[in-house]
């Protein structure tokens, strides 16, 4: 079982996405030094800095398909299921970590494993 510190900065690792909904890029800057420091210390924050990671990429390759699919009709209403998906998700993910669990993301893409 993973510390109350470990555990508490993997919940920061999820909720550090969150920040691109206020300013586009700060979230995944964010999540990228708050691992990237951290990663080191614990192979439980290393885990969920890749499954962050990992989701972030996913959700970027979701999102420029809706945009494509703007013209389709379809696109304005999958972008903001996936904004939806995104806050939802990173809290849930988030939560979990807390509680020293690992989950994945649903329709992640494993990019680092």
């Amino acid at each position: 079982m993973p510390t109350k510190t470990e555990r508490n900065w993997a919940m920061y690792i999820h909720f550090a996405q969150l920040l691109n909904m206020f300013i586009p890029f700060l979230g995944l800057i964010a999540v990228i030094i708050i691992w990237q420091i951290k990663k080191e210390d614990s192979s439980y924050i290393d885990t969920h800095g890749k499954i962050v990671l990992n989701w972030m990429l996913s959700y970027f390759i979701y999102g420029m398909i809706a945009f494509l699919l703007i013209y389709a009709g379809i696109g304005i209403v999958l972008l903001w299921l996936l904004k939806i998906a995104i806050f939802l998700l990173a809290i849930i993910a988030g939560l979990k970590a807390n509680n020293g669990e690992i989950w994945i993301y649903p329709l992640s893409i494993r990019f680092l494993k």
